[in-house]
């Protein structure tokens, strides 16, 4: 781009960029698409919007021009369950996702990627819930012109190892509730855990396919979980009984139907008495009492995860302890905010 000539003497150039008008509260968006050729009338509308002078660009065989690197850019860092806009608007190309998922974000890459200075990615929160076709990221060129070899290094940065962006459908669940207490078990107070639990589920695509209600009894909390899995359950909850309290034994009747790697304690609020197991290739979720009075826990944080095949140890709990306080916000607007993220 070494040439630029009065808008006034500009009709009949074509226009080597989008140009984007902007007016406060109403409009942002493209006024002349890239390849306009600019007539007589534009000429006011283009002064109006601060352009003086037209660029004629001309591009060496070692540069490349925004909507081309867009692309080359876009393609290099999408992968399964993403989708992106056919052609640059305003030098960006916008991504999406292509299905209802939980999305995946190469941390690492994306640094690497967005430190090398003139491309860009933005992107939502990795572990972020989507839905099909609400946008995830966007990338550009930040000048109007840069050279090949930058966008190379930056396309090979994008694809040398996990893409860096991804949406992971969750498996659809076959789960089975234990509903734990004495009280419960009893009588003595009405359960409000299995209709919570269900309709979280059902919000995900998983279903409840049993639902046992056990005492604070490890032998029985055991024996419900065996019947879940005799029932055919690829996903077991667990509800209550996970505090300190010496009546509290689900973490000890989780143990005693055979879950091994099982972690109790998180550090995410609310959900600090969480404890993630597995028997077999089943995942055992054990919930406390947070989960039946606050709207979002660790609870919600976790089960997509592990509906997209993830599994937990003591390494990826401590990891959530950065952004794992829910600010239990009157109106919660999850996960549109900060919790888990």
């Amino acid at each position: 781009m070494n040439k630029s000539v009065p808008v006034e003497e500009a009709v009949g150039m074509v226009l080597p960029h989008d140009i984007t008008e902007i007016v406060q509260d109403t409009f942002k968006g493209r006024a002349f698409k890239k390849g306009h050729i600019i007539r007589a009338e534009d000429i006011d509308h283009l002064k109006r919007l601060g352009k003086e002078h037209i660029f004629v660009l001309q591009l060496g065989p070692e540069e490349i021009h925004e909507n081309e690197a867009a692309d080359q850019l876009a393609t290099a860092l999408i992968g399964e369950g993403v989708s992106r806009s056919e052609e640059p608007v305003e030098g960006k190309i916008t991504i999406t996702a292509a299905c209802d998922g939980l999305l995946k974000i190469n941390v690492e890459a994306l640094y690497r990627f967005n430190l090398l200075g003139e491309v860009m990615c933005s992107t939502l929160h990795t572990n972020t819930p989507v839905k099909k076709g609400e946008i995830i990221a966007g990338t550009r060129l930040i000048p109007l012109v840069s050279s090949r070899a930058l966008v190379n290094e930056a396309v090979a940065i994008a694809q040398a190892g996990a893409p860096v962006i991804a949406v992971k459908t969750l498996r659809q669940a076959r789960a089975g509730l234990i509903i734990t207490g004495n009280e419960v078990y009893y009588g003595r107070i009405q359960d409000r855990f299995e209709k919570v639990l269900r309709s979280k589920l059902a919000a995900l695509g998983s279903e409840v396919i049993k639902v046992v209600f056990a005492p604070d009894d490890i032998g029985a909390i055991s024996a419900a979980i065996q019947s879940c899995l005799e029932e055919g359950a690829d996903l077991i909850v667990t509800s209550g009984g996970m505090s300190v309290d010496p009546d509290d034994v689900t973490r000890m009747g989780i143990k005693a139907a055979g879950a091994v790697d099982t972690v109790y304690g998180s550090p995410v609020l609310p959900g600090a008495m969480f404890l993630s197991g597995r028997i077999g290739e089943t995942p055992v979720l054990g919930l406390p009492a947070c989960g039946m009075f606050h709207k979002i826990t660790v609870f919600d944080l976790i089960l997509p995860r592990i509906l997209t095949g993830e599994r937990f140890g003591r390494e990826e709990f401590a990891d959530m302890g950065h952004g794992g306080l829910c600010r239990t916000c009157k109106h919660c607007q999850y996960p549109v905010c900060n919790f888990g993220k």
